[in-house]
């Protein structure tokens, strides 16, 4: 796995061994990060279930302001580390070594421009996940939600928790779904 694209381009990214992640395709990563690419400069990243980071310093290197990393996994936490050492992007990082709900509430920014979610597909952590976002006050009406799932994942349920599905980008095992929050009247 390599950084595609700005600063860090080309370098090497290690990734955890063993089953427990799967990184995305850098293929994959390439296409989401061109229908993206305008959103990136600037914004304040968050990759959760991050692995080895790999789409937290993609964003870094495309010109994000500042990236936060949450990873439970030693293995992978290790990796997030070494990779950022790798980029140089340590001072624009926030790793957190914690479950999910826990983390979110350790990030205190105005507002979260992007956050990208790609836990293990069939554990139920989506729901948990966009339960305790619905109640940050970071994620604002501007807030880019990404989930990539398996593409035959139903994702109606996204609603009960304030969000709407503005777009799906389709690959051949999984997609991503652009979510928002729901605009109040």
């Amino acid at each position: 796995m390599r950084v595609i694209a700005g600063s860090a381009r080309r370098l090497r990214l290690l990734t955890p061994e063993g089953n427990d992640t799967r990184p995305t395709q850098d293929r994959i990563k390439e296409t989401l990060f061109n229908m993206i690419q305008n959103d990136v400069p600037g914004a304040v990243f968050i990759d959760l279930f991050a692995g080895s980071g790999g789409i937290g310093i993609e964003a870094l290197s495309r010109g994000a302001s500042r990236a936060y990393f949450i990873e439970n996994a030693a293995k992978a936490y290790k990796c997030i580390m070494e990779n950022l050492k790798t980029t140089h992007f340590e001072d624009v990082a926030t790793v957190f070594k914690q479950d999910v709900v826990i983390a979110l509430r350790n990030i205190h920014e105005k507002e979260a421009d992007i956050i990208f979610i790609d836990p293990p597909y069939q554990a139920g952590l989506y729901e948990r996940t966009l339960s305790q976002l619905s109640n940050m006050s970071y994620v604002t009406e501007n807030t880019m939600i990404i989930l990539e799932s398996a593409v035959d994942m139903d994702f109606s349920f996204v609603s009960d928790y304030g969000f709407e599905v503005r777009r799906e980008k389709e690959y051949k095992t999984n997609k991503h779904v652009f979510l928002y929050r729901k605009e109040s009247l």
